[in-house]
């Protein structure tokens, strides 16, 4: 999971030019795809997804193969070597694959022009996911897709550089103040306090935890220049400044999960796939996991996640339908936890997650008070282009990177 934020800007602008460039010119989705001859016979079920590995891959093709055989059809998983970009050109050529991954910062560029049918609604307990993944995958007041598993961010805790600090369990930071107060002391002794990913899929918590956002509920509007978001991002800034805070590269490091798991940083915000990243590349490392610390007006993360898309021109809907209600069970859900590390989008199904993965709890406790990301057609550039001015925040200004961004959005919001 960590690998598919950290490479999605880099593909993302190629195949959303293929999809909406195609669409623009009247070759790709419209109402009447809604319209594609149905085959009430058994399917032959082509499913694409962006696998996190052989773990992944091997999960879904077995579930895939169960649900096939009890249920008569045919259904054949292919790791795509890049999602964004083969689904796209799959989407814009007019031949998609019947089911496939959506991430929820491209689900609304696919959803705006017809690509994917609406069917949320339609799978069995459809309130039983998560609200927050609800909302991440509506459009214009419909749920799209069902949402397949999500991820939270965190703070991670080096236990041994923390209690080399002289820091006990009183010093875990609940509040922005006490982040502070425990940064300071962890600088004092020598070492970096937080290693702090540099773009708005970290950075954007401490909007959420002030009251703010990027974008109005419904994305329609930009919401960036508040004195909300103003107040989050100044604090972050002082962080940069004070050397409370490191950026990845200036700590020669990847991603901040690289500068945590190598010890140049005592904590870190990171999502659930760091749990792979430190038992593979940093296994005698050890660590803990709580809530992010509470901003003014309160509790906040991001969460990411995926949903099973279904093509609007698929010819095999209907059993589409019931092969993602079967990929999304309970049960399911929990063998793919187990499997290769995802939280269940199932609100009945916590309890068991957090029994089998106590460690765990303040990724999925966060779900309550989750941030999705930027649910909005057409907004590459724009974000691309704040993240770059995150980027030189130490530096810069947070009024005018707020200001920037609204304006820039609202240009593109309007052209949609």
């Amino acid at each position: 999971m960590a690998s598919r934020s950290l490479t999605r800007a880099a593909v993302a602008g190629l195949a959303a030019v293929a999809l909406l460039g195609s669409a623009a010119c009247g070759s790709g989705f419209d109402d009447d795809s809604s319209d594609t001859a149905q085959s009430s016979g058994p399917a032959n079920l082509q499913i694409l997804i962006g696998s996190s590995g052989d773990a992944e891959t091997k999960a879904v093709q077995d579930a895939a193969a169960k649900w096939a055989t009890s249920s008569g059809n045919q259904a054949t998983v292919t790791p795509a070597q890049d999602l964004t970009q083969q689904l796209g050109q799959a989407l814009a050529g007019g031949s998609p694959p019947d089911v496939f991954y959506v991430d929820a910062a491209r689900f609304a560029d696919y959803a705006s022009v017809g690509a994917l049918e609406p069917y949320g609604d339609k799978i069995a307990d459809s309130a039983d996911f998560y609200q927050s993944l609800r909302t991440a995958f509506s459009y214009d007041g419909k749920l799209y897709c069902a949402p397949k598993d999500f991820s939270t961010l965190a703070l991670q805790i080096n236990t041994d550089l923390w209690a080399e600090a002289g820091l006990t369990d009183a010093d875990i930071p609940t509040t922005w103040d006490q982040l502070t107060a425990t940064a300071k002391k962890i600088k004092a002794k020598g070492r970096v306090p937080l290693a702090l990913g540099d773009t708005r899929d970290r950075i954007g918590a401490f909007l959420v935890q002030n009251g703010g956002w990027l974008l109005s509920d419904d994305g329609k509007q930009p919401t960036a220049d508040t004195p909300e978001n103003l107040a989050a991002l100044t604090y972050v800034r002082s962080l940069l400044t004070d050397g409370l805070a490191r950026y990845p590269k200036q700590l020669d490091a990847g991603w901040s999960g690289e500068a945590f798991g190598k010890g140049k940083a005592v904590m870190t915000i990171e999502g659930n796939w760091i749990k792979g990243a430190m038992q593979n590349d940093f296994p005698t490392v050890k660590y803990k996991v709580v809530a992010l610390p509470a901003g003014p007006e309160g509790n906040g993360t991001l969460s990411f996640t995926q949903c099973w898309g279904i093509a609007a021109k698929s010819k095999y809907k209907e059993q589409a339908i019931r092969f993602v209600e079967a990929m999304t069970a309970g049960d399911q859900q929990m063998t793919f936890a187990k499997a290769f590390g995802v939280m269940p989008s199932r609100q009945s199904v916590r309890e068991q997650y957090t029994a089998a993965f106590p460690a765990d709890k303040p990724f999925i406790d966060g779900a309550e008070h989750a941030q999705g990301p930027v649910n909005a057609p057409k907004l590459d550039s724009v974000l691309s282009d704040f993240d770059t001015a995150l980027q030189g925040l130490a530096n810069g200004d947070p009024k005018t990177i707020l200001g920037t961004f609204d304006k820039n959005a609202r240009a593109a919001l309007g052209g949609s």
